[in-house]
C-alpha cells in the first residue's frame, strides 16, 4: 500500500463513483457483453473516464493522492435524523446492479483505492478527505457534477464535472445557487429537494431563498425573524414549517468529520499493474479501451515478459505467520492487489458455533501462508518455539482480526473462497462481514452442473492435476481423530494455506470460463449474491418445541411398536422387521408375492416402489411395512435428530444450505434436512408443529402456487393455461374440463383430482404404469388420459419434443434465466437415456422455478431493510420461504414478500402468466403453510 504525506505541493483527486455510474449508465446507450449478454456499458463508460482522467492528468495536473469514494448499501445517520430521507428513491435499475462490484473492480484495476463507509454517503467521505487534505495546504480536485457537493469548494477545493469536462469553482456556484459555497446548505435547506426527499420550506425554491439569504444572512437568522417578512405567505412559511427547515439543514450538511479507516496518506497515486488491468479489460470484453492501454503501458515501458509457467505446488514453502507485523505486510499486499483467497479453519463442521481456529490466504499460485489462531498442542516438547509450548506461539485471535477486518470488509479487495457461505458464517460470529465474494465452488457450478462434483479436491484433480492433502492426513481418522487446533503448525500450515493456494489457482482457471461459456450472468446475479444470503439465514436457525418433538418421538415409538406386532401377525412369524433380507424371504420366498426381483448378490428388492406396488395391489404385509418404514423415518430423522440439532448456544436449530448439489441449481438442506418433512401427511404436519416463533413473535410462510406448472404455460407457449392462471382459475379443474368435457362448476372431486395428478406428472415425464399406480386405475386407462392430455394441449408434447431435440445436439438444457444443466446421459443407450430425456423435460422447468425463488431471496434483505422492518427469513423449502417476525408486523410483511416474490421473474425476462403467492402467519410452521 503506497503512503505519501500530505503538503502543500500534493494533489487529492477524489472520484463521486456511485453518483458518475448512474449518470453513466442513464446517459450512454446501452452496451452488453457480445459472450454472455452481461450489461457493462457503466462499467465501460467508468474504465474511459478513468483512463482519459489519468492520461490528461499526466505531466501537468497529475495528483499525488487518488481515491474512487461510493456508497455503502444500507441507511446511513440521515435516517436516523429523518426517516424519509431518500424514501421515494426507486430501485436501481436491474441491468445496473451487476455492474456496481465490477465498477469496484475496475477502480482497484487502475490502481485507484475504492473507498465506502457503512453509515456514511459518498459525499461525507468526500467532503472528510477534502478538508483533511485542505488542511495540510494541499489542493483538492472533486470529479463530480453532484450539487450537492458544491458546499466544499474553495480556493483549495473545486470540482471537476466528468460529463462536459468542466472544472468548476465560485462563479459557477454562485450562477447554480446564487450565493458561494458557504452559503449552499442554507439555500438547500430551505429549497429542500425532492430527488433526496429533504423537505425545506413548501413553496420555496432556489431563487427565492437565495433572495432571502441575501437579506437575513443566515438561515437561523432568517427563520429568527420570520415574523418581519413582509409577504404573508412566505412569512406563514417559515413559520410554520420551521423546525422542518432545520432538520433540512442536517441532512444536506455533509459530514466533514467521518472516522474513516484508511488515512488520506494512504491514497498515494500507484501506478497500474498491467497484468491486472489490462486483464480486467480484457474480461469485460472492452476492445478499444484495452488496445490504448496496451500501447500506452508498451510505450511506458510497463508490459513485461510472458509470464512463467504455471508454479508447482510445495507446501513446504506456505508461510505460517506468527507475528503482527508479518500479518500487516501480507495483509497491505492483498489490499494493493484487490484480490485475495481466503479460507478458514474450524474445530467444527458446524460453522454457526464451530470455533475459528486459523486462516488461510493466497496472493498468487504458490505463495499462501497459514495465521494460527487457537492451536494448542498438548503433547508439546521442545524448545519453546513452534512446538514447545502449550499452546504454541501465534498472534492473539482478537489482535489478527483487528487487522484482518478492514481487509475482509474493504469492498475494493475480492475475496475469493470455496464454498465461501461456510468461511461468511464463521468471520460473521466475530462481527466481520465479508465481501465482496467469488466462489469457485458456484463457479465450478454454473460451468458444469451435472457433469461433475464440485468440491475442491475433485476441481484440484480434475483442473490442477494435483491431489490436496486431505483433512484426515493431519488430524486421523475414527477415534483416534484430533481437532485441528491440536494439529502441529507445520502440518496445519502445509494443509490449511493449501487450500487457499489451490482455492485461488481454481479461480484463476474457471473465472475466465464463465464468459466464454455465457454462464456469467447466471453466476453473477443468482449463484453469488445468494451465498451471504443463505449464510444470515443459517445463523438466524429456527426454534422448535423439544418437549412436542419427544411426544411425538414417543408416540411413533408406539405406533411402531403395534405395526411391528401387527407385522408378525401377518407373516405368520416373528421376524426383524429392520431387515431387507429377513423381509425379502418372508414376501418371496414364503408367501410367494408376485412382482420379485433379485439384486447381484441374489437378495430380493424390497425398496419402497417394490413394497408400494404391492400394497397397492392388496397386499396387507407391505402396506404395514410401508407404514412402519415412514414413522421410524420420521421419528429417526426428524423427532429424534431435530432434538439433538438444538444448538447449545443459541436454542435453534441451524440447517446448512447446500448451493451446489441439485444439477437443476434446487437448494438442498442438511444437518438437519428440513426439506423433506412431508406436508400433506397428518404425521408430517405434526412435526411442522413443533417449528414455533420466539414469544412475541410469528412464523409468517409464503409460498409461490403452482409455479412450475406456470412455469410450463409460459416455456411450452400453453394460450388455455396461461388465460386460465391469469384468470385466477383452478387450473386442475380446467384442465378436467377441457379433457373430460366436464363443466367446472359441480365437478367431481375424483375428476379434478385425475386431472391434477396428469398436470404434475406430465412435468416429471410420468409414464402410463405410473399414473395407473397414483390413480388405482390400469395403465391401458392411464395411457388415454396422457394421450387426451397431449391432445388438448398440443404445445407440450412439441416443447418436451424440442428440449430433447435441443437437449441431445447441446448435451444440456437451459432454465428460463440461462442457467446450463448437463444431461451426460441423454446420448447414451437403454433406461439411463430414458432417465435423462425425462431430466431433459423436467429440468427447465424446475430449474427455472429455483432461478426465480433464489431471485427472490437475493432481495429479500434489503425490501426488508428499506420497509424498516425487524423480520428474518428463515427457512427456504423448494417454493416457500418462511419469516419470522414481531406479531405487529405480521400484515406489513405478508403484503411485501407477497410484492417481492411476485416480482422476482423480471423484468429482464418476464413471464406471460402472474406469479401468485400465498401466505399466512401463525405461531407454529404448521399453522402458517
Amino acid at each position: 500500500m503506497a503512503t505519501a504525506p500530505i503538503t502543500q505541493d500534493s494533489h487529492l483527486y477524489l472520484i463521486d463513483a456511485s453518483a458518475y455510474v448512474f449518470r453513466a449508465f442513464h446517459a450512454l446507450p446501452p452496451l452488453t457483453r457480445a459472450s454472455d449478454g452481461l450489461p457493462v456499458g457503466a462499467v465501460a463508460g467508468f474504465c474511459n473516464m478513468l483512463f482519459k482522467l489519468l492520461e490528461d492528468l499526466k505531466g501537468k495536473e497529475r495528483p499525488t493522492h487518488f481515491a474512487c469514494i461510493f456508497d455503502a448499501s444500507g441507511d446511513t445517520f440521515r435516517n436516523e435524523i429523518y426517516p424519509l430521507y431518500k424514501a421515494n428513491r426507486s430501485d436501481p435499475p436491474e441491468e445496473l446492479v451487476p455492474q456496481f462490484p465490477l465498477v469496484r473492480r475496475a477502480a482497484v484495476a487502475f490502481a485507484a483505492h475504492a473507498i465506502e463507509q457503512t453509515g456514511f454517503e459518498a459525499d461525507d467521505l468526500i467532503a472528510t478527505y477534502a478538508r483533511l487534505a485542505e488542511a495540510k495546504g494541499a489542493r483538492v480536485t472533486i470529479v463530480s457534477s453532484d450539487k450537492d457537493l458544491m458546499q466544499l469548494i474553495t480556493d483549495k477545493v473545486l470540482m471537476l464535472d466528468p460529463m462536459k469536462n468542466k472544472l468548476l469553482g465560485r462563479d459557477d456556484v454562485i450562477e447554480k445557487f446564487g450565493v458561494g459555497p458557504e452559503g449552499v446548505v442554507d439555500v438547500q435547506s430551505l429549497s429542500g429537494d425532492s430527488v433526496d426527499n429533504v423537505p425545506g420550506a413548501p413553496g420555496i425554491g432556489i431563487k427565492t431563498a437565495a433572495q432571502l439569504l441575501g437579506e437575513y444572512g443566515t438561515v437561523e437568522a432568517l427563520l429568527e425573524r420570520a415574523g418581519e417578512i413582509k409577504q404573508p405567505k412566505r412569512r406563514e412559511t417559515l413559520i410554520n414549517f420551521a423546525d422542518q427547515v432545520r432538520v433540512s439543514k442536517q441532512l444536506v450538511q455533509l459530514k466533514e468529520d467521518v472516522p474513516v479507516v484508511l488515512p488520506v496518506e494512504e491514497l498515494a497515486v500507484q501506478d497500474p499493474d498491467p497484468k491486472v488491468l489490462i486483464g480486467f479489460l480484457e474480461e469485460m470484453e472492452f476492445r478499444t479501451i484495452t488496445r490504448r492501454v496496451r500501447e500506452q503501458m508498451e510505450l511506458e515501458g510497463a508490459i513485461e515478459a510472458p509470464a512463467p509457467e504455471a508454479q508447482p505446488f510445495d507446501v513446504s514453502a506456505y508461510a505460517c505467520i506468527r507475528d503482527l507485523k508479518t500479518l500487516e505486510d501480507w495483509v497491505a499486499r492483498a489490499t494493493a492487489q484487490g484480490h485475495v483467497a481466503v479460507d478458514t479453519e474450524t474445530d467444527s463442521l458446524d460453522s454457526v458455533s464451530g470455533g475459528l481456529v486459523g486462516v488461510s490466504l493466497a496472493l498468487a499460485p504458490g505463495e499462501a501462508c497459514y495465521i494460527p489462531l487457537a492451536h494448542v498442542d498438548p503433547e508439546a516438547k521442545g524448545d519453546g518455539d513452534m512446538f514447545g509450548a502449550d499452546p504454541p506461539r501465534q498472534i492473539k485471535m482478537a489482535e489478527a482480526l483487528k487487522v484482518l477486518k478492514p481487509m475482509l470488509e474493504d469492498p475494493a479487495v475480492l475475496k475469493i473462497g470455496q464454498n465461501i457461505k461456510y468461511d461468511l458464517s464463521v468471520f460473521a460470529q466475530h462481527k466481520i462481514h465479508v465481501h465482496p465474494i467469488d466462489d469457485t465452488m458456484l463457479i465450478s457450478f454454473a460451468l458444469n452442473a451435472g457433469i461433475h462434483g464440485h468440491g475442491m479436491d475433485d476441481l484440484s484433480e480434475r483442473y490442477l492435476g494435483h491431489k490436496p492433502i486431505t483433512f484426515k492426513d493431519v488430524a486421523g481418522t475414527g477415534k483416534a481423530q484430533k481437532s485441528f487446533a491440536q494439529v502441529a503448525l507445520d502440518k496445519a500450515t502445509e494443509y490449511a494455506a493449501e487450500d487457499a493456494d489451490v482455492t485461488l489457482r481454481l479461480w484463476q482457471a474457471l473465472k475466465p470460463r464463465l464468459r466464454t461459456e455465457q454462464v456469467t450472468a447466471v453466476y453473477e446475479t443468482l449463484d453469488r449474491p445468494l451465498g451471504p444470503v443463505l449464510a444470515e439465514m443459517e445463523q438466524a436457525g429456527v426454534k422448535v418445541d423439544r418437549d412436542m418433538l419427544s411426544r411425538l418421538s414417543a408416540d411413533f415409538n408406539q405406533r411402531m411398536a403395534a405395526l411391528e406386532a401387527e407385522a408378525h401377525e401377518q407373516a405368520g412369524r416373528s421376524f426383524n422387521i429392520g431387515s431387507p433380507k429377513q423381509l425379502g424371504e418372508i414376501l418371496f420366498d414364503e408367501m410367494n408375492l408376485p412382482g420379485g426381483k433379485k439384486t447381484k448378490t441374489g437378495a430380493w428388492v424390497t425398496d419402497g416402489d417394490v413394497l408400494e406396488g404391492l400394497a397397492a395391489d392388496g397386499h396387507a404385509l407391505p402396506r404395514t411395512i410401508v407404514d412402519w418404514r415412514m414413522l421410524s423415518k420420521l421419528r429417526s430423522t426428524y423427532t429424534e435428530a431435530l432434538q439433538a440439532a438444538i444448538n447449545k448456544k443459541t436454542g435453534r436449530v441451524h440447517t446448512s444450505y447446500m448451493m451446489a448439489g441439485a444439477q437443476t441449481g434446487r437448494l438442498s438442506s442438511t444437518d438437519p434436512n428440513l426439506q423433506n418433512i412431508p406436508v400433506r401427511t397428518e404425521e408430517g404436519r405434526k412435526i411442522r408443529q413443533a417449528f414455533i416463533a420466539e414469544e412475541g413473535n410469528v412464523l409468517v410462510s409464503a409460498d409461490y402456487s403452482q409455479i412450475e406448472l406456470r412455469i410450463l404455460a409460459h416455456m411450452a407457449d400453453i394460450p388455455a393455461l396461461k388465460q386460465a392462471f391469469k384468470d385466477g382459475l383452478d387450473i386442475h379443474a380446467m384442465t378436467a374440463s377441457e379433457m373430460f368435457g366436464v363443466p367446472i362448476e359441480g365437478m367431481d372431486p375424483m375428476v379434478r383430482r385425475q386431472a391434477k395428478a396428469i398436470n404434475f406428472g406430465i412435468i416429471y415425464g410420468i409414464s402410463g404404469f405410473g399414473l395407473g399406480r397414483q390413480l388405482g386405475i390400469p395403465s391401458g386407462e392411464a395411457n388415454q388420459y396422457i394421450k387426451t392430455y397431449f391432445e388438448r394441449f398440443p404445445g407440450i408434447r412439441q416443447y418436451m419434443d424440442e428440449t430433447k431435440e435441443f437437449a441431445r445436439a447441446t448435451g444440456f438444457v437451459k432454465t428460463a434465466f440461462g442457467r446450463k444443466i448437463h444431461l451426460p446421459d441423454i446420448k447414451s443407450k437403454g433406461p439411463a437415456r430414458s432417465f435423462a430425456e425425462r431430466q431433459a423435460i423436467n429440468a427447465p422447468i424446475q430449474g427455472s422455478a429455483a432461478d426465480i425463488i433464489k431471485r427472490a431471496m437475493i432481495r429479500m434483505p434489503e425490501a426488508l431493510a428499506e420497509a424498516g422492518l425487524k423480520a428474518q427469513m428463515l427457512l427456504q423449502v423448494h417454493d416457500e420461504l418462511v419469516f419470522e417476525c414481531p406479531e405487529k408486523e405480521a400484515e406489513k410483511l405478508i403484503k411485501l414478500v407477497q410484492k417481492t416474490m411476485a416480482a422476482a421473474d423480471g423484468p429482464s425476462l418476464r413471464l406471460s402468466v402472474p406469479l401468485v403467492v400465498e401466505a399466512k402467519a401463525a405461531d407454529t410452521w404448521a399453522a402458517a403453510h
